[in-house]
């Protein structure tokens, strides 16, 4: 068997035996042998992902821009990336809230349950709101000024600041591009090179992926389990139609909207997309984050989608910072969830500001430690709902983060694909 054309199925053995390790750990009281033995190799996977995440953005994005024949090029491909990335993420607001409003889990929970809920993640909650009121001290322009780092080094020190490093390799590649080409390309080769070895780099640490991905699940059950099986069956028990209804919303927003842009924008057929980014798609699920999954997406975009190098390098980067498709979808899905559990009608008008906010979010609070949890308590009180109602969606939110993930950086690959394609750059063989 060819190891690295057959890599999702290693990765899916992986998460399989890491769900399987997960829930034996919990029912034997094995938690600390997990986290002193197991989850560490998890935590190599992840941190080799993101030790790559920042020079691969300065590379790809100043090469990629820098290669474009004049700015006008890049302010069509930047402005059908940007109108692609709001137009699916306002579909998944609005197949969200459909499916809320028509299922209506917060009408499924008991009260008792309600209050266990809340007594158990009360701590937690009272914890991500503090964190939500130093956000919303800041101005409304404080997005803004986030993004511009006064510092580049240390901007490129903290995955977090990853807005930041997109911005210095966009002002870079474009500064590149203005000036004279003997001028330009002594620093294009060291980038090109810088490129071209990270990328090799993606592949031999994708040789780790299977361990990888069976640590940081067997961990995930460990952590939410807390060495008790039926904490964890009650806990999913309770909220049930509430992680249905986000899972279906995310499953009918991928298999839809994304099915019918591969299908009817690009020549690729759907098998071959989701063949192609596969594995991409289960590094995502396993660490929960588009930032670490961005090398793994970017290999698989060019190398099996054939996306260029030109957009991959501009639209997948800028897609893992500002395009949260599964986040918003997830925010406004919690938003009414929490309202129903707690009585509160939402009219009109209020789930139409969900849809206002959560696309803003999508874009604008990248700096913030924790968005997508803060902006959500941000969007309860902006409609009258206490924002103490996220202690009933905390215990199964890392679960969800894994769902939501996957949808993030399938909606990244998929705008990356409809662009090349409509710019001529998308090789079909």
């Amino acid at each position: 068997m060819n190891w690295s054309k057959n890599l999702h199925i290693w990765i899916i053995l992986g998460l399989v035996l890491g769900l399987g390790y997960g829930i034996l750990s919990a029912s034997m009281g094995w938690g600390q042998f997990t986290q002193n033995w197991i989850s560490p190799f998890g935590d190599i996977f992840l941190n080799a992902l993101f030790m790559i995440a920042v020079p691969l953005v300065l590379g790809s994005i100043i090469t990629g821009i820098a290669s474009l024949s004049d700015t006008r090029k890049l302010a069509r491909i930047g402005g059908k990336t940007i109108a692609i990335y709001i137009g699916t993420t306002v579909a998944a607001l609005v197949i969200g809230l459909i499916l809320v409003n028509t299922i209506r889990p917060g009408d499924t929970v008991p009260d008792e349950v309600r209050t266990q809920l809340q007594s158990d993640w009360g701590d937690s909650a009272e914890m991500r709101m503090e964190s939500a009121e130093s956000a919303e001290e800041r101005g409304p322009l404080q997005a803004f000024v986030d993004m511009v780092p006064r510092n580049i080094a240390s901007a490129a020190s903290n995955n977090r600041n990853m807005l930041q490093v997109v911005l210095i390799a966009v002002l870079f590649g474009i500064s590149l591009l203005l000036i004279p080409s003997d001028k330009a390309k002594p620093l294009l080769r060291v980038f090109d090179s810088l490129t071209a070895a990270v990328i090799k780099l993606v592949e031999i640490i994708m040789w780790i992926a299977p361990i990888g991905v069976f640590a940081l699940l067997a961990d995930t059950v460990s952590l939410i389990s807390q060495d008790n099986m039926s904490e964890l069956w009650s806990l999913l028990g309770a909220l049930g139609f509430y992680m249905l209804v986000v899972i279906l919303g995310l499953i009918v927003h991928v298999t839809i909207t994304y099915g019918s842009i591969i299908q009817f924008l690009t020549p690729l057929g759907i098998k071959k997309f989701i063949t192609g980014i596969a594995p991409a798609q289960l590094v995502a699920f396993s660490t929960s984050s588009s930032g670490a999954t961005l090398p793994v997406t970017m290999d698989r975009a060019e190398n099996k989608l054939g996306v260029s190098e030109e957009v991959s390098s501009f639209v997948l980067p800028l897609g893992a910072t500002i395009n949260m498709d599964g986040t918003a979808l997830y925010q406004a899905v919690a938003a009414v969830f929490i309202a129903q559990t707690l009585g509160i009608a939402l009219g009109f008008m209020d789930q139409l500001e969900i849809i206002l906010l959560a696309v803003l979010a999508s874009i604008g609070t990248a700096a913030v430690p924790s968005a997508g949890i803060i902006m959500l308590i941000i969007i309860l009180q902006s409609i009258g709902v206490p924002a103490t109602g996220i202690a009933l969606i905390l215990g199964v939110d890392r679960i969800l983060d894994m769902c939501r993930t996957v949808c993030n950086v399938t909606g990244d690959a998929t705008v990356a694909t409809v662009v090349a394609s409509s710019e001529g750059q998308l090789k079909t063989e």
